[in-house]
């Protein structure tokens, strides 16, 4: 059975994870990371990292981009593959990530879904045909609770249609203080927040007289969770220290 330890256990997707690690034979839920530190049923838990002493064979990290330094070092004195399921790291954490990874095994991904990442796929064959025949615009969609926008699966769209396009594109965030018309070679990405919208994701592909629209919607936050847990899985299985990401355990490659 594998013991995983949960850090930001006491935030909302936190304990979806825990809930779904409970119903799971395979996985044990070993401690919890938090700044709260509220109880919870079943397993203890620690304010910081370097408070946990529990035996564990990963983590999964649904917490907070400023918790990443400590439980890199946490995970690096400890051996400990990572998920890291956190969104909103700046450039320097993820070089920080980089960095870990040539010592333990890190899954990371912006969004934990099988359907998003076959998305993705289907952005890049999309991307391919189309050229610049088609504008390309993402729009997401997300509770008002969240913190960074545009979301990171947002940003993974766009980099999977930048992929396949034969030009560099711009990314544009805002147009409102710009009265101009649409460069040919943007990339328009927009957020929406309010309520309790899970996350909605559409790419559109506009071209003359015809759209092209490609979305997924999250129905729950489980299916962030599960994609998670099933991600520390996949770290039990393996055999060397890098970064992996959802292409990895679709492919069932393990670096062996």
């Amino acid at each position: 059975m594998q013991k995983i330890i949960i850090s930001g256990c006491c935030g909302h997707m936190g304990r979806v994870v825990a809930d779904i690690c409970a119903n799971d034979p395979d996985v044990e839920i070993a401690a919890g990371i938090d700044l709260l530190a509220q109880p919870m049923e079943g397993f203890p838990v620690f304010p910081t990292p370097s408070a946990c002493r529990v035996e564990a064979d990963a983590v999964i990290d649904f917490s907070h981009p400023a918790a990443l330094g400590p439980l890199l070092e946490f995970c690096l004195e400890r051996k400990l593959p990572a998920v890291l399921a956190t969104t909103g790291y700046s450039d320097e954490q993820l070089g920080q990530v980089d960095e870990a990874a040539h010592s333990i095994p890190i899954f990371r991904s912006a969004n934990m879904s099988l359907g998003v990442n076959v998305l993705m796929d289907l952005v890049r064959r999309a991307s391919a045909l189309l050229g610049e025949d088609f504008d390309v615009e993402i729009e997401e969609r997300h509770h008002r609770r969240k913190l960074d926008a545009p979301s990171g699966t947002a940003l993974m769209l766009a980099d999977a249609a930048a992929s396949t396009l034969p030009y560099e594109p711009e990314y544009t965030y805002d147009r409102h203080s710009v009265r101009k018309p649409r460069d040919r070679r943007e990339i328009g990405i927009s957020s929406l927040r309010g309520g309790t919208i899970v996350g909605d994701h559409t790419v559109v592909f506009a071209g003359r007289d015809e759209v092209i629209e490609l979305t997924h919607r999250a129905a729950s936050r489980e299916v962030f969770a599960a994609g998670a847990v099933k991600a520390a899985k996949f770290l039990a299985g393996v055999g060397a220290p890098g970064r992996y990401d959802m292409s990895h355990l679709i492919a069932g490659d393990r670096g062996n």
